[in-house]
């Protein structure tokens, strides 16, 4: 099922996602439903906040270039990471991102290049992954989202005054 997104400034975004306990029937059908969320909004990753549910779960799927060009999301490619907990980070690089909570909205911004997380997976084993490329961006993106902070937070002052101006109005024309 195809959930609503939840877009900023909408004060859930702010929130600070619950531990996962139950590694249930419930879980999974959310998992499957950001999943279809995830796709249908072509994006990379989602965190469950992102579709109004406060726990601690997130799916990132980075999309594979096929032969024409077309962007491939595979079921079987999605990490889906519960109570993750970044374990170690270091480095630093700058990266253009993007939020499904911010259509539209895309800026360079500066996080660990290499980090190694420990989750949780649907039928809660343990793991741990890490990673120095895009990967290692998208889990600190979503594990923000887990935090209650949306990439904006992280642009100097003048960029994000002036983000809040444009957003306000773009809100208003919709």
């Amino acid at each position: 099922m195809i959930r609503e997104i939840v877009v900023y400034p909408d004060k859930r975004l702010k929130l600070i996602s619950k531990e996962v306990e139950s590694f249930n029937g419930a879980l999974h059908d959310l998992l499957d439903d950001m999943y279809e969320t995830m796709c249908a909004k072509k994006g990379v990753g989602l965190a469950a906040i992102q579709v109004g549910v406060d726990l601690r779960a997130l799916i990132i799927n980075v999309p594979l270039e096929d032969k024409e060009g077309e962007n491939d999301q595979p079921k079987e490619n999605t990490l889906e990471m519960i109570n993750p907990v970044i374990i170690e980070k270091d480095g630093s690089e700058k990266f253009q991102e993007g939020c499904l909570s911010i259509p539209g909205f895309y800026e360079d911004i500066e996080r660990a290049k290499h980090v190694k997380v420990e989750y949780y997976d649907r039928n809660g084993k343990k793991h741990i992954i890490e990673d120095d490329d895009f990967l290692a961006i998208a889990m600190q993106h979503e594990i923000d989202h887990l935090d209650g902070k949306v990439f904006i937070e992280k642009l100097s002052y003048i960029k994000r005054k002036k983000f809040e101006k444009e957003w306000k109005k773009r809100l208003k024309e919709r």
